[in-house]
């Protein structure tokens, strides 16, 4: 039985969706000025393997992810860069789908940009302007916090404890509450603007996701998620135009958010020089690392980023690895400790996707595997269906050059004549044409070097 952490109620609940086994998932898309950063990985991997195991539990998952194709720091750094909003909102967009594309997050089944919502967006504004929740400035209409009822339901803050807050940019002289937040944003000179109902302008930043969802899934739908540092005030706002536009409640049954990511022990920012985006990781990790990485540690849990740590990981990894690529058709399989080990895992991960359990039932697994002498055609299989889930592990074919393969015989053959010093020529030599050797009980193990 499925349980899952809502937010909105601060407990586990059993999971059941809206409509028998059909899940549609919402997730808070990048804001496309810049390179996806290693943050953004934990919140975006943990997310694909969530949506990838209720698949695997047999739900149908429709998974939606906006893109924020239009806001003030994209205005800002194209000023800078001397281009057009989008333009350069296309070009990080590009960016963060190679990215994607390279951490294996793959589960994304539509991708929305902000831009292309428009029509909808003004729609909503004009509803929720008609039925008093936004009123207008000099510089756009923006929504009234103290109108909702139920605001603060999500983050535990009411309107009053909100005012303390202002909303990304929101800021205006003319808002009769310091939390209100902007609807729409009327035009401004060299700033994109679309002509519409309302006025001149641009969308708010809260308001293009709910017109999206609107669109795509109706007033309600099962799961939406994202980081926790969108809880207050994004995702509040989230609930306030949708509920007040729609008259229905709630907007969404299952509230998820991934928990923060810190370099070395503080927060990730350009100022204290930790920053650091996923194409400079992936130069010294590979994506299975990094995976794996964030698999350690619950979706809800801090993570601390270090070197340390990240080689630990990769050595971790590769030990999994190297159990696999060494399992033989014919070898021996028990089958009954699969099978337990698949309960386990089912357990661990309906147990709110906890996959720091899961990676220690596996870690046993092999473990038993090698106190046994296991590792046949079943096990391989057993591996290869989990790893739809996880997506860590490969069992393509080494391919070994008859060079490396010649240099490792002639090295065995040194070592069993104690002439290391020679033994270890033939390493660096090795180690330079891309593979790397582990001495293992059995014999030579060959690895592609992964740096």
């Amino acid at each position: 039985m499925l349980k899952i952490y809502n937010t909105l109620t601060r407990k586990k609940e059993i999971f059941k969706p809206r409509r028998n086994k059909s899940v549609n998932l919402f997730v808070c898309g990048p804001t496309v000025y810049d390179y996806m950063h290693i943050g953004h990985a934990k919140t975006y991997i943990q997310l694909d393997i969530i949506v990838k195991y209720l698949k695997f539990r047999g739900y149908k998952v429709f998974y939606l992810q906006n893109i924020t194709d239009l806001d003030d720091k994209i205005i800002k750094k194209a000023k800078q860069r001397g281009i057009k909003p989008l333009d350069l909102a296309r070009e990080f967009e590009k960016y963060y789908y190679q990215d994607e594309k390279k951490l294996s997050i793959d589960s994304v089944d539509q991708h929305a940009r902000a831009t292309d919502y428009i029509k909808q967006i003004t729609k909503q504004a004009k509803t929720l302007i008609d039925k008093g929740y936004a009123y207008k400035t000099e510089d756009g209409y923006y929504y009234d916090i103290k109108k909702f009822e139920g605001y603060g339901k999500l983050s535990r803050r009411t309107a009053l404890g909100a005012e303390d807050a202002v909303s990304r940019i929101d800021e205006s002289v003319e808002k009769r509450n310091q939390g209100d937040f902007c609807l729409w944003k009327f035009s401004k000179p060299d700033e994109p603007s679309w002509q519409t109902e309302i006025g001149a302008g641009r969308p708010g930043w809260h308001i293009e996701d709910t017109a999206i969802t609107e669109t795509v899934f109706g007033p309600q739908y099962d799961i939406h998620a994202g980081a926790k540092d969108l809880i207050f005030p994004h995702h509040e706002a989230e609930i306030a135009q949708m509920e007040a536009a729609s008259g229905k409640k709630p907007i969404v049954k299952y509230w998820l958010h991934t928990g923060f990511l810190n370099v070395k022990g503080a927060k990730m920012s350009k100022s204290l020089k930790n920053f650091i985006t996923v194409r400079e990781a992936l130069k010294k990790y590979s994506p299975q690392t990094l995976r794996f990485f964030y698999l350690n540690s619950h979706y809800r849990s801090p993570i601390d980023f270090t070197p340390k740590t990240l080689e630990k990981t990769k050595n971790s990894l590769q030990r999994l690895q190297d159990f696999i690529t060494k399992i033989k058709d014919n070898g021996r399989d028990d089958l009954d400790l699969i099978e337990k080990t698949k309960k386990i895992i089912t357990r661990n991960m309906d147990n709110d996707f906890d996959t720091v359990k899961t990676m220690a039932a596996i870690f046993n697994f092999v473990k038993q595997c090698h106190k046994r002498n296991l590792g046949g055609a079943k096990t391989r299989e057993f591996f290869k269906k989990i790893n739809k889930i996880f997506n860590i592990f490969e069992f393509k074919q080494l391919s070994i050059p008859a060079e490396v393969e010649k240099l490792t015989q002639k090295r065995e053959e040194l070592r069993r004549q104690k002439q290391w010093l020679e033994a270890d020529k033939l390493r660096r030599q090795i180690n330079k044409l891309g593979f790397q050797i582990e001495d293992a009980s059995q014999g030579p193990i060959i690895k592609k070097s992964e740096n």
